[in-house]
């Protein structure tokens, strides 16, 4: 297994093959580089791909989300049959409840002749570099996160969490920048409605500058997951031609490294 680290977030993992990879070794490169690149899996169906996802965890599924016919623990995210582009914004996924998922990972499935990135921004590096008043302001805070887009009967049980504006890395305890889409991030504790939502403004342009950006341009065979705890994701729907198709999984926790025998 080849490892070569990308910038400023992620790394690709070339020679091996996703039913051979050692789930401790892929949380422990998750938890350090935040996004991986699995090229080349071009013979990994959705059998293989589940087994994947649930040797790193127990899965997780988000309300409101349609499964996949044959594997209802994956859903489908797809532009087929849609008169207007998709809209994606960056976010961590379900961040709205206590616990929110570990991983959440794509398989490609078709692949658009142009366009359909997905974007990655390093939330560890955002909190290294945030401004120090706005660090010492914000220590010790928390932002409510809140569901959207979906209706009160549909949201399930959870609809709003508490999470730290500085929240240490579940596996780790390395600290990121943790927050989401601004429609998601209610409230920042001890802030007005105003100055809360300047500050998500503030933040979330921080973390998604160009140079704290990944953007993976999909190929044919690539599997990409990503650590919720330390990127936001979005996918670039500007430009896309021809279909777009993923299918997706999440792990609902993150596990730590099993003990040496």
């Amino acid at each position: 297994m080849d490892i070569e680290a990308l910038h400023p977030v992620g790394a690709r993992v070339t020679g091996a093959s996703l039913p051979d990879l050692d789930p401790d070794a892929l949380g422990a490169l998750l938890a350090e580089h935040g996004v991986l690149v699995l090229p080349g899996q071009d013979d990994v169906g959705d059998d293989d791909f589940l087994a994947f996802l649930r040797g790193l965890g127990p899965l997780a599924f988000t309300t409101g989300e349609t499964p996949l016919e044959t594997h209802p623990d994956l859903n489908v995210i797809s532009n087929v049959g849609r008169d207007t582009p998709p809209r994606s914004s960056f976010h961590v996924d379900t961040s709205y409840v206590a616990a929110p998922p570990a991983y959440t990972a794509l398989r490609a499935v078709t692949v658009p002749a142009r366009g359909g990135a997905t974007q990655f921004s390093n939330q560890y590096r955002a909190y290294e570099t945030l401004p120090e008043p706005l660090r010492t302001r914000l220590d010790g805070r928390s932002i409510r996160h809140v569901v959207t887009g979906l209706s009160p009967d549909d949201a399930g049980t959870e609809t709003e969490a508490w999470h730290p504006v500085f929240r240490p890395h579940p596996r780790t305890g390395r600290t990121a920048l943790y927050l989401s889409t601004a429609a998601r991030c209610a409230e920042v504790g001890g802030m007005d409605a105003e100055e809360s939502a300047a500050t998500v403004r503030e933040l979330l342009g921080h973390s998604t500058r160009p140079d704290n950006v990944l953007d993976h341009r999909w190929a044919p065979g690539d599997v990409v997951i990503w650590d919720n705890a330390c990127v936001l994701h979005r996918a670039d729907h500007a430009g896309v031609v021809g279909d777009r198709v993923m299918h997706r999984g999440m792990v609902r926790e993150h596990v730590r490294p099993r003990a040496a025998l």
